[in-house]
């Protein structure tokens, strides 16, 4: 008898512990969890500030996907203390907290997609609930859509979206380290929506919530932002925004041994740096640095001035950084392999016809002798070539080759060892290059008319398949040519130099300060060899990039590569107005 009743109790707990499942055979189910109810009173308003959770009851069993990515609550409530389900599904979800909530404040729990069914993961798109701690549920709302200005084509559905938008309360003051008043996430299509949002006025922001804390953090989030604030006295559609990389807060980063002395590297952009050293035996140095670059090249002669020779030697620098001062040293040790090279800097050995032989060098270039140089034909041991070379103006790492190069004629240019100097070195070895002029043939050419051109200068880009910058332009008007392209596909994209610094600037929402403007042709060009391709560009159109092909026409300056530069009877939950999925008698303008 005993052991009967064993194997029976035995027999219950394994049915009763047994994982929920889907079913096997029968037709495939595809149909959203249905809402059923919640632990809060049906007409949602004057619900208790010490209510410590919200369960909402389900038709089938759910699991939570990406919860944490999800879910957006506004206002924010803090210490959540539990999420339920987490691994086993059930008929309901629990979200447990130790807050006690304010007065006469509406709340919104804004699920995304995190809701799935759990036999077939059929998701319950945008679902939302709301309550309120007051008499009447707040039901105005804010909608619109928010675009990356610099993005070259719309985003893939399969990609993950971590736009969002915010409002933070107008008052005396503003402490933008805390998540939003209101918040929500913009869906892949960059429609967004602020529901059950109370009357008053709001500053509105839009980022890129990289690390998914529901905080804008400057310099490592693009961001788009309205400089007067919104004000909210009924609900608001069509409110548009842009976001744009942001400016980073200048601040010090690290140094490291590199070819011909130290690396000094800060995160954010400083208009200018200054350095000292701070070590007896190193006052001999060269300090070089691009206004708005965040790297600072430190040169001195290693091996003269003893340092760093037999061990690591602990040099120290002091550095003005836009006014920031500081002092820091590093652990340094002369690496007698980080000397000075020279390469081909022309992308292969194939050179585009009526360009200019490229060299660069890891070392910076302070003075060449190109008359010790010598420029021949392949073949041709005893004629040489006309030509003169000069150190780059935009980049002096490298070195111009001209010649008149003739179309499909292979060159040699020799280099003798210490003919191109650094501050404190000289190129150790002999150099050749073997380099050929290619065919003009294999070239096309593009010209683009421009309506609404900038005032300003700007810059125009064209990029590859990867949005990588291929050939650029710095230039002013309504028309622009680029001679000898290869073949490719390009995305045109255009940054506007609107302040004349030769920058283009970020957005600054700490002080308010728009980025500088940015377009991007909504179709990509095609350029094909001995084709003259013409197009014609409204700024003006905001079309985004989606269809792939442009148009081409029949049909010598070399194009410059680019440098590294949203009541009584209340609402149940609804899903978005987006496409019109409300489950209530509250029905929105459609956008």
């Amino acid at each position: 008898m005993k052991r009967f009743f064993l194997l029976f109790l035995i027999t219950i707990l394994v049915h009763s512990c047994a994982r929920v499942g889907s079913p096997v055979g029968g037709k495939k189910d595809t149909l959203a969890p249905k809402f059923l109810g919640s632990n809060i009173d049906t007409t949602r308003i004057n619900v208790s500030r010490d209510i410590r959770e919200l369960r909402l009851d389900f038709d089938e069993y759910v699991t939570l996907k990406d919860v944490n990515k999800n879910l957006i609550i506004s206002p924010p409530i803090k210490n959540i203390k539990r999420i339920l389900p987490s691994n086993i599904a059930n008929k309901f979800v629990l979200i447990q907290w130790t807050d006690t909530l304010q007065a006469n404040t509406t709340y919104n729990f804004n699920f995304g997609n995190s809701i799935v069914d759990n036999n077939e993961s059929n998701v319950l798109p945008y679902f939302n609930f709301a309550f309120s701690t007051g008499d009447k549920l707040d039901d105005l709302y804010i909608s619109g859509e928010v675009k990356d200005a610099l993005a070259a084509k719309k985003q893939a559905n399969a990609t993950e979206n971590k736009l969002v938008v915010g409002l933070y309360k107008v008052q005396d003051t503003m402490n933008y380290k805390q998540k939003p008043y209101y918040i929500t996430k913009v869906d892949n299509d960059g429609y967004y929506e602020l529901n059950y949002l109370s009357p008053g006025k709001y500053r509105m922001i839009a980022f890129d919530d990289e690390n998914g804390n529901s905080v804008y953090d400057p310099g490592k989030e693009k961001v788009g932002f309205l400089k007067e604030p919104v004000t909210v006295e009924q609900s608001i559609s069509g409110l548009n925004l842009k976001v744009y990389p942001s400016k980073k807060p200048l601040k010090y980063g690290e140094m490291k041994e590199v070819p011909g002395g130290i690396l000094m590297t800060f995160e954010g952009a400083p208009e200018n740096v200054k350095v000292l050293s701070l070590n007896d035996k190193l006052q001999d140095i060269k300090v070089t640095h691009r206004p708005k670059s965040d790297s600072v090249r430190i040169w001195f002669d290693a091996v003269k001035n003893n340092v760093g020779q037999t061990a690591n030697e602990n040099l120290k620098f002091s550095y003005d950084a836009d006014k920031k001062q500081d002092t820091v040293s590093v652990f340094y040790r002369y690496n007698a392999k980080s000397a000075m090279t020279l390469d081909s800097d022309n992308g292969g050995a194939l050179i585009p016809p009526k360009a200019d032989f490229k060299m660069a060098s890891n070392y910076i270039i302070d003075k060449i002798e190109p008359e010790k140089w010598t420029l021949r034909i392949a073949g041709d041991s005893i004629n040489q070539q006309q030509f003169t070379a000069v150190i780059s103006q935009t980049n002096p790492y490298q070195i111009m080759v001209k010649s008149d190069f003739v179309i499909g004629k292979k060159y040699q240019l020799t280099v003798p060892k210490e003919t191109v100097s650094s501050f404190y070195a000289r190129n150790p070895q002999s150099k050749r290059f073997d380099f050929e002029i290619d065919k003009a043939d294999n070239y096309g050419s593009l010209t683009l008319t421009l309506q609404n051109a900038p005032a300003s200068s700007y810059w125009i880009q064209l990029l590859d398949a990867s949005d990588k910058v291929v050939y650029q332009k710095y230039t002013k008007g309504d028309r622009v040519r680029f001679d000898i392209l290869k073949p490719s596909e390009y995305i045109v994209r255009i940054l506007a130099d609107n302040n004349g610094n030769g920058y283009w600037d970020e957005a600054d929402f700490q002080n308010q300060v728009f980025a500088e403007d940015a377009y991007t042709y909504y179709k990509t060009v095609v350029i094909r060899p001995l084709w003259d391709t013409n197009e014609s560009w409204d700024l003006n159109d905001t079309r985004s990039l989606e269809n792939p092909k442009g148009t081409s026409a029949t049909g010598t300056e070399t194009a410059v590569p680019a440098n590294t530069n949203p009541a009584a009877n209340p609402p149940a939950p609804v899903q978005s107005n987006k496409e019109m999925k409300t489950t209530t008698e509250l029905l929105k303008p459609v956008r």
